[in-house]
């Protein structure tokens, strides 16, 4: 396997889907004995579910949390930071992922797209996302509300089915790619790049002259679309690809 070549003026565009946490221990959308399996998104991924039942929707987020938690950084997500340390500004890293596995990793410039599992936000006032690890069997209140005589719920900061990415992160993703022009390098790692946004990022990259990379453990729909396919798990494609 070859290195990815990134020279002095290279601009990095890494996104990561659930496959670069597999190795983590974090079940996939697609795995067998995924969480996922036991509930029907529509139930506790919308937010017509949540209105229903909140109380399920918090427990099925709550052991989410706990497997978070209860999981380490892996080779491939070290490798990113340590090449985010390289490269600095010219490096963004946007992850499908709500993990946090990154940040734990030491990486700094990260887009969330999804939100992220560890931090919990109101359903009414505007109050900050905070970071939160506990793990709720019955449905949490914000307390800034109570003390102002309202009551409103808490919810996990996840974007769910149906609900918008916060456009903030897609101009901030759009105008890398526009300042990368041909010193832009795409890769995808641990994703289909079938589905929005990696199908968008690789045709934006290809339009503005760069290049792109694909790792994954099976080959995609779309791997045509890429210059570049490595099929295997990231966590231990990844420290000798990027040679960090």
């Amino acid at each position: 396997m070859s290195e990815l070549s990134i020279a002095d003026d290279t601009r990095l565009l890494v996104l990561t889907g659930a496959g670069a946490s597999k190795d983590s221990g974090i079940p996939t959308f697609r795995d067998a004995a995924g969480l996922w399996n036991e509930h029907r998104v529509e139930d506790v991924a919308s937010p017509a579910g949540f209105a229903r039942d909140p109380r399920l929707v918090w427990r099925f987020y709550s052991e989410r949390r706990a497997g978070v938690l209860d999981a380490e950084p892996n080779a491939g997500h070290r490798a990113l930071a340590r090449l985010e340390a390289r490269l600095g500004d010219r490096f963004l890293l946007v992850t499908q992922n709500v993990d946090s596995l990154h940040g734990r990793a030491g990486s700094e410039r990260v887009v969330g797209l999804h939100g992220n599992l560890l931090y919990t936000r109101c359903t009414r006032c505007d109050r900050a996302p905070f970071e939160d690890h506990d793990l709720y069997d019955e449905v949490p209140f914000c307390g800034r509300c109570d003390a102002r005589g309202e009551t409103s719920v808490l919810r996990p900061h996840i974007v769910w089915f149906g609900e918008a990415i916060d456009p903030a992160h897609l101009r901030r993703i759009e105008r890398f790619v526009a300042e990368g022009g041909s010193r832009l390098v795409f890769l995808a790692v641990g994703t289909s790049g079938v589905v929005y946004p990696a199908a968008s990022l690789v045709e934006a990259c290809r339009t503005v002259g760069g290049r792109s990379w694909l790792v994954n453990a099976e080959r995609a729909e779309n791997a045509d679309a890429f210059d570049h396919v490595v099929l295997g798990r990231s966590g231990e494609l990844l420290p000798s690809l990027l040679g960090a």
